[in-house]
């Protein structure tokens, strides 16, 4: 008795087991338990205990991480991390580790080749300056320099002391320069013992002629001026916009014509000149006209 009621213990212990198994058509086994429920119908492998359940559920996505019994670190899916080794990496991190290293940073564009010295930077800059500047001074220069004025042509005059010991002392003597007027270069044959001075532009003319005959205006009611020591007799044209001006007291007769824009200075120091050269005589008009 005690041996089958033994027996049959053991074989009311043995059914549960043996029910969670059932044989299919091909006459293998097929698991209808809970253990088998957690694999996929292709699994080969038979689930026989928990052991083998829990190592067939690291196969299987999941939220947790679980540990195996080598140390390796599981993979999290739902995050995105990716197992390898013992460090879990991001996909999406290793994607964009090419774009990383190759993607050029403004550091990398400022390189040593394509910087410039602050030398060659100042020097670009104020090279502009410098060429506006000399323009300026040239230009500048350009104006004051004086005007290449045309040769001058004076028609002849009778003039017969223009050689004589007067008009050679006093032609040398005269100033280059009368105010505002510079002396200008006559067109040859130039008449003799004959100066001309001129503005920059040009335009009117100052003459100076030297040994003339007395003029035919002149005599003994004529009126004088008397300039720097030098006796003038003025002989002046209503329709001309000049002056002709005599000096009647030296040893020939000196002829100054001057533009009426020029004021006093050219006679002011022509007389200088002539005081200074010619020694004064006593005036010889001629007779009062009929």
């Amino acid at each position: 008795m005690t041996a089958d009621s033994s027996d049959r213990d053991s074989a009311k212990d043995e059914r549960p087991a043996r029910s969670a198994f059932s044989a299919d058509a091909s006459g293998s086994e097929r698991n209808d338990g809970p253990a088998a429920r957690n694999f996929g119908a292709d699994d080969a492998d038979t689930n026989t205990g928990p052991a083998e359940a829990g190592a067939a559920d690291t196969d299987r996505p999941s939220s947790t991480a679980d540990t195996t019994d080598t140390g390796t670190t599981a993979t999290v899916p739902d995050s995105g991390l990716v197992s390898q080794g013992t460090e879990a990496t991001s996909p999406d991190a290793t994607r964009a580790e090419p774009e990383a290293t190759t993607k050029p940073s403004v550091d990398d564009d400022i390189s040593p080749e394509h910087q410039y010295s602050p030398a060659l930077i100042a020097t670009a800059v104020a090279l502009p300056v410098v060429l506006v500047v000399a323009v300026l001074v040239a230009a500048v220069l350009a104006h004051r320099a004086p005007v290449e004025r045309e040769p001058l042509v004076l028609g002849p005059v009778p003039a017969p002391a223009a050689d004589g010991p007067a008009c050679t002392a006093l032609l040398p003597a005269l100033p280059a320069l009368l105010g505002e007027f510079t002396k200008s270069t006559l067109v040859e044959p130039a008449p003799p013992a004959t100066r001309a001075w001129q503005r920059a532009d040009g335009g009117d003319a100052i003459v100076l002629r030297c040994g003339l005959d007395r003029p035919l205006e002149f005599n003994r009611a004529s009126p004088l001026q008397i300039v720097n020591g030098v006796q003038w007799f003025e002989a002046r044209d209503r329709a001309a916009t000049a002056s002709t001006w005599f000096a009647v007291d030296r040893a020939t007769y000196i002829a100054l014509t001057v533009p009426d824009d020029s004021g006093p200075t050219p006679l002011q120091e022509v007389a200088d000149t002539i005081t200074a050269t010619l020694p004064a005589q006593s005036i010889d008009p001629g007779p009062l006209p009929n």
